[in-house]
C-alpha cells in the first residue's frame, strides 16, 4: 500500500492535538443546523461523512461469490472476490468514503476515540498499534473486522486498498479455517507489514532476527560454540589457533576453498590492522563473513510482467517457496500468475493449485505429462494478455545429473524469452540447507544450465549445516535473496548479511 509517510504523519501528534480535533468537531456539528441545506461548497464534505457514517453501519463481507470456480487453467484470484463492506443490499453511497486528501478521520464513537488517543501516544511501532485494537480480540469475529477497519482508516489507507486487504485477510483465513487469533496473530501482523511498507522497520527486523537466531541454533553450536571455545583457548594468533579456525570453518560445512580464502583474508588485515589477539580479530571476521554475501548491484527494472523461472532438486521445498513469493507479491498488491511447468513429478500439479488456491494467485497447468516448454509458453502469453505483474514458473525437481532434464530446463528460458524479451528476469534456486555440501554440486550444476542469478536457502531452523550458506556464496558469486525459517508463510524474509553474520556468530541483535 506504501503508507508508511501517512504513518508517521498520523501519529507524529499527541493526546492533547486528539483532544482539541475532537472537542473542534464536536462544536462544529453542534453549530449546524439539523434542517439546514448545505450550500454546494458544503456538499461534498457533508456526502462524505454521510458516507463514511453509513460504511460504519454496513455488514462486513468477504465470501467468495456462489458459484466461482477455480479452473486448472485458470484461476481467478482472491481480488476478483467481493470486498469487505460490498453487501449487495447496501447501495453504493453507503461505502466508506477514501481518506485520502482529506483531514485526520474523525472518531465516531467513545470506542474510537479512546482508540485514536492510545494509538496517538502509543510507539510507533505496527506491533504496538495492534496490541491497542487487538485487545479484547480473542476470534475472527465483527470486532477483528471493525478494529482493523479502524486501523487502516487512522492511517489514511486509499478505501479500496483496505477493502481489498480485509477482504483476503478473511479469505484466506476461512481457507485455513482459522478462527481464535492465537492461531493468525503473526501473520496479521505480517500482512500488514508487508501492505504498509513496513517489513523493514525497526520491530519487524527485531522479530526477525530472533527468528534467524533461533533457526541458526544448530548452526551455531557447531560453528559460533566453536569459534568461542577457539577464542578462549589461545591467547594471540599463532600458527596453530589459524590452523583450528581453518578445520573449524570446514567443518561448519563451509568447504575447504571458502575456508581457507576465509583465513588468508582474515590473516591479512590483522597483520595490516595489527591486530594480535582473538579478541581484536572479532569485528574483523564479523566484517569479512558479511562481506561474503555482498554482490555488484543489478538493474531491478524490467518490463511487466516480470517472470520468474525456479528451479531446484526434488525435496528442496521449492513448491512451497513458490507459494511463499506469490504471496508476499500479493500481499504487495500485485497481480500474479502461477504455472505448473513440472509435469514429471505425480501430483505436483495440484500440489501447486492448492497452494495458488490458498493465496490468491491464478494459475495455469496443463495437467501430467505436459509439456513443459509449451505449458511456459501458454503461461507467458496469458501473463501478457492478462495484465499480470508477476509470473512464477515452477520447473520438475530434476536431478543435476541428468542431462536432457537440464537441456528441458533450458527450452523453457527460450521459449519464454521468445515470447517476452528479456524473460525470465530472474532465476532462482532454491537450495535445502540441510543438504551441506551437496549444495555446491548442485550450484554449479545449475549455474551452468539455466543460467542461476540468484539463491534461495531453505529449511535453516532446525540444521547444524547453515554454514553452506558461506560457502555458496563465496564460491559462486551468487546473491542469496530469501531464507527459509520454518512452515509458515512469514517464514520466508529476506536475506540480510549483516543479520546473519551476527547470528551465525553468536552476537546479539544491534
Amino acid at each position: 500500500m506504501g503508507f508508511f509517510s501517512a504513518v508517521k504523519k498520523f501519529f507524529s501528534g499527541g493526546g492533547a492535538e486528539v483532544e482539541k480535533t475532537v472537542e473542534a468537531a464536536k462544536a462544529e456539528e453542534l453549530q449546524k443546523s439539523p434542517v439546514a441545506t448545505p450550500s454546494e461548497e458544503e456538499s461534498p464534505q457533508a456526502a462524505a461523512s454521510e458516507e463514511r457514517d453509513a460504511a460504519e453501519e454496513a455488514p462486513v463481507s468477504a465470501e467468495e461469490p456462489e458459484g466461482s470456480e477455480r479452473a486448472t487453467a485458470h484461476v481467478e484470484t482472491a481480488s476478483a472476490t467481493c470486498s469487505p463492506g460490498d453487501d449487495p443490499t447496501v447501495e453504493p453511497s453507503s461505502k466508506t468514503a477514501s481518506a485520502s486528501g482529506s483531514s485526520e478521520p474523525l472518531a465516531r464513537s467513545e470506542e474510537e476515540e479512546t482508540l485514536a488517543l492510545a494509538l496517538r501516544q502509543a510507539e510507533p511501532r505496527l506491533s504496538a498499534w495492534l496490541a491497542i485494537v487487538l485487545d479484547g480480540v480473542e476470534e475472527a469475529d465483527d470486532l477483528l473486522w471493525k478494529r482493523l477497519a479502524f486501523l487502516l482508516r487512522a492511517l489514511e489507507t486509499p478505501d479500496d486498498e483496505a477493502r481489498a486487504f480485509l477482504d483476503d485477510f478473511r479469505g484466506w483465513l476461512e481457507r485455513m479455517d482459522y478462527h481464535w487469533l492465537e492461531d493468525f496473530r503473526s501473520e496479521l501482523q505480517y500482512r500488514l507489514a508487508l501492505a504498509l511498507d513496513m517489513e523493514d522497520e525497526e520491530d519487524e527486523r527485531d522479530r526477525l532476527f530472533s527468528k534467524l537466531q533461533s533457526g541458526l541454533a544448530r548452526t551455531r553450536a557447531r560453528f559460533g560454540q566453536g569459534l568461542a571455545a577457539l577464542m578462549a583457548g589461545h591467547s594471540e594468533l599463532n600458527q596453530n589457533f589459524w590452523e583450528e579456525m581453518e578445520e573449524l570453518f570446514i567443518m561448519a560445512d563451509m568447504g575447504a576453498e571458502p575456508s581457507l580464502a576465509l583465513v588468508r583474508r582474515l590473516k591479512e588485515r590483522a597483520r595490516e590492522e595489527g591486530v594480535t589477539t582473538p579478541d581484536g580479530l572479532m569485528p574483523l571476521l564479523e566484517q569479512e563473513v558479511e562481506a561474503i554475501f555482498k554482490t555488484p548491484r543489478r538493474i531491478a527494472a524490467v518490463n511487466p510482467p516480470e517472470v520468474i523461472l525456479m528451479v531446484g532438486v526434488n525435496g528442496v521445498g521449492k513448491t512451497t517457496t513458490i507459494a511463499k513469493l506469490a504471496y508476499r507479491a500479493r500481499m504487495q498488491g500485485k497481480k500474479v500468475l502461477i504455472a505448473a511447468a513440472d509435469t514429471f513429478r505425480a501430483a505436483a500439479v495440484e500440489q501447486l493449485e492448492v497452494w495458488a488456491k490458498r493465496i490468491g494467485a491464478d494459475f495455469h497447468a496443463k495437467g501430467m505429462g505436459a509439456d513443459p516448454a509449451a505449458v511456459a509458453f501458454e503461461a507467458m502469453d496469458i501473463a501478457l494478455r492478462g495484465g499480470y505483474d508477476v509470473l512464477f514458473i515452477d520447473t520438475a525437481g530434476r536431478l543435476h545429473t541428468k542431462s536432457n532434464l537440464m537441456d528441458e530446463l533450458h527450452k523453457i528460458r527460450m521459449v519464454v524469452e521468445r515470447k517476452h524479451p528479456g524473460a525470465p528476469h530472474r532465476t532462482i534456486l532454491v537450495i535445502d540447507a540441510t543438504t551441506g555440501q551437496n549444495a555446491l554440486q548442485q550450484t554449479k550444476m545449475f549455474k551452468d544450465a539455466s543460467g542461476v542469478n540468484e539463491i534461495i536457502l531453505t529449511k535453516l531452523d532446525g540444521t547444524a549445516k547453515g554454514g553452506v550458506a558461506l560457502a555458496v556464496a563465496s564460491q559462486f558469486e551468487l546473491p542469496i535473496t530469501f531464507i527459509g525459517l520454518g512452515e509458515k508463510m512469514e517464514d520466508l524474509r529476506p536475506f540480510d548479511p549483516h543479520d546473519f553474520a551476527r547470528a551465525l556468530l553468536g552476537k546479539e541483535n544491534d
